[in-house]
Parts: structure tokens; C-alpha cells; sequence
């Protein structure tokens, strides 16, 4: 009888503590809503690991609560507690228990790991390329965009790479985190189910302007997916003026510069609106001025801003590209971009 009582108020100990730990883990708000299959299996070994967690601490916290409480010496014992040689039950128990939850969880990990490594027989294939201090994507038809854009339910295969330094490709909403290593190619399979606008940072310390190193990641209906990568397309077979609009969009040039023309407030970089003066200065023609700022930014650093910000990933755009964007910024403001 005394051992029954005994386990009704650990019991209820650990049911009280369960249930507070369980609360705290359940409003805490941790994890944002999956947005995709991955992180929905990802979210699931999170979860079950934490109830395991929660079982456990209640369970031990309970323990030692009520032997504080009850099995206390008094103020003026200062005797020997009696010689206990131990359980041997509770000993194999304590053992085989936790290393059948670790088999367990290791194995659910396996199986989420190997699930989310599939691509399909038709995935979404682009190139990931980082750079101090910005993403590039590149599409299979050869539009390129600082923005991730991804279709609703389809497998995307993404091939991850660095030019520099190790970055890390990153968007919490998909639950993964992949290195993005110089001379390595990873690839990370990503299978939206939300439509929205997530962000995508830089998750390594990666330099002075890591804390900019950021841009989103759109989530759109296939057939606007679609839409958008034939009429990027066609918009950069066009004249170089339509041409360098959307290189200097899809490059997250807005991000960084203030411009105009392209209704631009960007402020961590200068303002591209005129830059004849800086032409002049630096001694160079307008258009060969503005092409080495964007291959080479480092050669000739804006007054009142700090050199190895402007990332030199554009130095990898198409040469087509690259002609319409210096085109775009020459012929418009009098030299703004």
C-alpha cells in the first residue's frame, strides 16, 4: 500500500510537471508553419523527440522532487542514510528503454533524410550560386534572378555552390539548411505546399556584409511559375532597355540602390541616378565606368562606402545580360540605374 501511494504522487508530480514543460513546448510558437513536404517530415522527428523529452523530464523531475520531499534528513540527523546495493529491474529497464527511444528516433531520421533526398523523375532544376555578399539562381532556360522563385508541389532540385567563402543556403519556412561550399556542388530538394513569400538568408558568418547576405524565396501556382520563366525570357530577348529592367530586377539590384527609373530606394549601396560625375572622375566613359562597378566593385568604391560589400557575383551574369543592365543604367537619368 505504502509503495502504491508512493507512485500516485510521483505520478501526479510528473503529470503536473508534463503538462507545464508540454504547454511551454506547444504555445512557445518555435518553428514556423511547415511550407514544405521536407520540413513537414522534419517538423515531425522535431516533435516526436520533444514529446519523448517531455516524458522523460517529467518522469526524473517528479523523482527527485518527492525524494527531496519525502526521504529529507532532518535538520539535526547527521547519521549515514542506510547502505542500498540497488535495483537490478530498474537498472535494465533504464537502460533498454532509452536505447529502444534512440534505435527509434534514429531510424524515423534515417527514413526523413532518405525521403527528402528524393528529386522525382521531374524536378524544378536550378542553380544556386553565393557570392559575398548575394544568391544567384539560374534557370534551365537561362534566366537568372537574385530571387528564388519555386511552382506549388513540385519537386525542386536545387545544386548549391559558392564562389568565395562557405555560405549557407537557408529558408526556415522549408525546415533545411544546406553549406554552399567553394568547388562543391550540394544539392537540396525542396518541395513547396504553401504559396508565399519566405525568407532566404545566409545562415554562415560569412564576412562584412553577411548581415545583408538575404533575399525571399517566392512559392507561385505552376502555371504562373511557368509564365514568369517565359516571359523573363522573352523580356531578355528584347530591346536592351526592357532587357536590362529585368536583369537589374530579378538581380535584387532595388535591394541595395536607390534608382529611378526603376522606382528603386535602396540605401545600402549609392544612388545609381547620376553617375556621369563619378565617370568623369574616375576617368572612364560612362558605360565602361559602370561595367567595371558591377564586375570589379572593389576597384573604385563609392565615397562614403565601405569596399567588399557590393558582391561580385554579377561578374557572373551572361555576357547578353550584362550588356543590357550597363545599357539600361547608362541611358537612363542621365546615367542612372
Amino acid at each position: 500500500m505504502r509503495k502504491n501511494k508512493q507512485f500516485i504522487h510521483v505520478a501526479m508530480i510528473a503529470i503536473v510537471l508534463g503538462a507545464i514543460a508540454a504547454a511551454v513546448a506547444y504555445f512557445g510558437n518555435w518553428l514556423p508553419a511547415p511550407a514544405s513536404r521536407e520540413a513537414g517530415r522534419i517538423w515531425f522527428n522535431f516533435w516526436a523527440a520533444t514529446i519523448v523529452s517531455i516524458v522523460i523530464f517529467a518522469v526524473v523531475s517528479a523523482a527527485i522532487i518527492y525524494s527531496v520531499i519525502k526521504f529529507r534528513a532532518a535538520p539535526d540527523d547527521d547519521s549515514d542514510g542506510p547502505s542500498v546495493h540497488g535495483h537490478t529491474r530498474l537498472e535494465i529497464a533504464w537502460t533498454i528503454i532509452p536505447t529502444i527511444i534512440v534505435v527509434l528516433l534514429s531510424v524515423a531520421s534515417a527514413i526523413v533524410l532518405h525521403e527528402n533526398s528524393k528529386a522525382g523523375p521531374n524536378p524544378v532544376k536550378i542553380q544556386g550560386i553565393a557570392q559575398q555578399y548575394a544568391f544567384a539562381f539560374k534557370y534551365e532556360n537561362g534566366v537568372q534572378s537574385g530571387i528564388l522563385r519555386l511552382p506549388l508541389g513540385r519537386h525542386a532540385a536545387l545544386r548549391l555552390t559558392a564562389l568565395d567563402v562557405i555560405h549557407a543556403f537557408w529558408v526556415p519556412d522549408f525546415g533545411q539548411k544546406q553549406d554552399m561550399v567553394p568547388g562543391q556542388t550540394m544539392t537540396l530538394v525542396v518541395t513547396p505546399t504553401r504559396l508565399g513569400t519566405y525568407p532566404l538568408i545566409c545562415s554562415h558568418l560569412c564576412g562584412l556584409g553577411h548581415s545583408i547576405m538575404r533575399t525571399s524565396a517566392i512559392v507561385m501556382e505552376p502555371a504562373a511559375f511557368e509564365k514568369w520563366l517565359a516571359d523573363q525570357k522573352t523580356a531578355l530577348a528584347g530591346p536592351p532597355g526592357e532587357a536590362g529592367k529585368t536583369v537589374f530586377t530579378n538581380n535584387g539590384c532595388a535591394a541595395c540602390h536607390a534608382f529611378t527609373a526603376a522606382g528603386a530606394t535602396g540605401a545600402v549601396g549609392p544612388s545609381l541616378d547620376d553617375l556621369s560625375a563619378s565617370a568623369t572622375a574616375a576617368g572612364q566613359p560612362l558605360e565602361d565606368f559602370i561595367r567595371e562597378s558591377i564586375v570589379a566593385p572593389n576597384k573604385v568604391a563609392a565615397k562614403g562606402y565601405p569596399a567588399n560589400v557590393m558582391p561580385q557575383t554579377f561578374a557572373q551574369l551572361p555576357k547578353d545580360q550584362l550588356d543590357a543592365l550597363v545599357t539600361y543604367i547608362a541611358e537612363n537619368g542621365k546615367g542612372g540605374s
